[in-house]
């Protein structure tokens, strides 16, 4: 068994109580690695550290702090290989989805490097004269990344650039299943000679550590990519001391095919959105709303596309891989029973594949509902796996009326040639994000955010940086 440590003022430590957390290969169930189980005493060690360190890091000039940004995408450059097969083992995600995402932390953290010299305030005009009014945009201190399972390398890549460019701190808490990455990634921290205490790790089960994290008077920020009960929980924890928030959180992203779409790439599209990951991505195709004039023929090759999709050993197989938790897949699998009690059907899939490799692990053949309504269960709730409901609608408008009876809007698919329906979306369909005749895909220049209860401010692109900056103004007065 490997065992990895946590990471607090530059020193590889134990938990203060010596207990462990184990970590499970979702292929086979097997324990293939331990980390430190860390104690509100550790998470204080960190905080302190992180607090101690942002005075002097703030005043370095950003393109100092850039430097260390590139030093560390260099070592996940140098290191593809090594970081991409810790994902297979302990997220659950195929090789090359893995190397994908190693690539995309490497551009997470280059972009907000990249940033360093476009960091801007404002100034503005005084009311009086030989007065001048500045806008500065300042860090806000010590932040909190909390990190979701399904991209655990990416998540703190796209945390961490935005971070510290801008001049914050940052604590970072990887969720217990897949805290690997994490402490191997601040190795390359290390190695890149970042000053002490700029960036910390803890690792740890349970929701006590984060909240020890969250509602320290120290935290000034923290951003959290998860569910939208732990955002509820986050937001709860960190009202006492008003820390700014950032909350990345769950969805349940429509996926609306009308009679005019090119059927053949839409199916592609929602193939390739729906099993990306085992369905562990917060921006999957949850629901396809069919209208009714082409539902036959779209389902039909649907069922065709997504039979191809074989899940299998994740080093060596290209199509799917397990889940990431045996939770997550007791979880999933109860949806698609309670969906079949209520009258949707299993046209594709469901259960555990047969055979040799599938004894052990989280495994969930790709599966598909049809005859599936807007009560059906795995309608109503993120579903955050390998099944696809086929909802049939009779028109643009029930589809959006489906889609926006929600309490959460993440992101939503919108297949049409009609012009004027995609600006109608544009207008009323109520989510952070609209994928319009196009597939799954996230650039680092756009913005990633939700409405409603998907969240709280965002990530990505300029704006995404700017969520880590608080303004500060100035009335200087130069002359007597």
């Amino acid at each position: 068994m490997d065992h990895y440590s946590c990471f607090i003022d530059n020193e590889w430590v134990e938990a203060s109580s010596g207990n462990r957390v184990e970590v499970e290969d979702p292929a086979n169930g097997k324990v293939w690695a331990s980390v430190p189980d860390c104690t509100n005493e550790d998470a204080d060690r960190a905080l302190e550290s992180s607090h101690l360190a942002q005075k002097t890091w703030a005043l370095l000039p950003p393109v100092e702090r850039a430097g260390y940004l590139y030093k560390i995408a260099e070592g996940l450059r140098a290191e593809r290989e090594h970081f991409a097969t810790l994902l297979v083992r302990e997220q659950g995600k195929t090789l090359e989805e893995a190397g994908f995402e190693v690539d995309d932390t490497v551009r997470y953290i280059t972009y907000a490097a990249e940033a360093a010299r476009r960091l801007k305030g404002d100034v503005l005009p005084s009311d009086a004269a030989n007065e001048q009014l500045f806008i500065f945009k300042v860090p806000y201190g010590v932040t909190i990344g909390l990190c979701a399972y399904n991209y655990p390398l990416a998540l703190i890549g796209r945390k961490i650039g935005p971070a510290l460019v801008t001049g914050n701190t940052m604590v970072l808490k990887p969720h217990e299943a897949t805290p690997v990455t994490a402490s191997e990634f601040c190795r390359l921290v290390e190695k890149a000679g970042l000053p002490k205490g700029v960036i910390n790790m803890v690792t740890g089960k349970g929701i006590g550590l984060a909240t020890r994290l969250v509602s320290s008077p120290v935290t000034r920020l923290v951003t959290l990519t998860g569910s939208i009960a732990a955002g509820q929980g986050v937001a709860k924890a960190a009202s006492q001391n008003l820390a700014a928030l950032s909350l990345e959180l769950g969805g349940k992203a429509p996926f609306i095919v009308l009679r005019d779409s090119n059927i053949d790439e839409a199916v592609e599209a929602a193939v390739i959105a729906r099993y990306a990951n085992c369905g562990q991505v917060c921006i999957c195709a949850e629901t396809v709303l069919v209208e009714e004039a082409i539902a036959d023929e779209f389902t039909d090759k649907l069922l065709k596309r997504a039979a191809v999709v074989r899940p299998g050993d994740p080093m060596q197989n290209a199509g799917m891989g397990p889940l990431t938790t045996k939770a997550a897949e007791i979880r999933v699998a109860g949806l698609v029973e309670e969906s079949v009690k209520q009258g949707a059907e299993i046209a594709l899939g469901g259960g555990r594949p047969g055979g040799s490799g599938f004894e052990a692990g989280n495994w969930m053949n790709p599966t598909v509902l049809v005859n599936a309504n807007r009560n059906t269960v795995t309608v109503r709730e993120e579903i955050f796996g390998p099944v696809l409901p086929v909802v049939r609608v009779a028109d643009y408008d029930e589809a959006l009326d489906i889609a926006n009876e929600r309490p959460d809007g993440l992101s939503a698919y919108l297949w049409t040639k009609n012009p004027t329906i995609y600006m109608d979306a544009v207008q009323r369909l109520e989510t952070g994000t609209i994928f319009l005749n196009k597939g799954i895909v996230g650039y680092i220049q756009g913005y990633h955010n939700g409405h409603k209860l998907s969240g709280l401010g965002g990530e990505d692109g300029e704006h995404g940086i700017e969520g880590y900056l608080q303004k500060r103004t100035v009335y200087m007065r130069y002359s007597a």
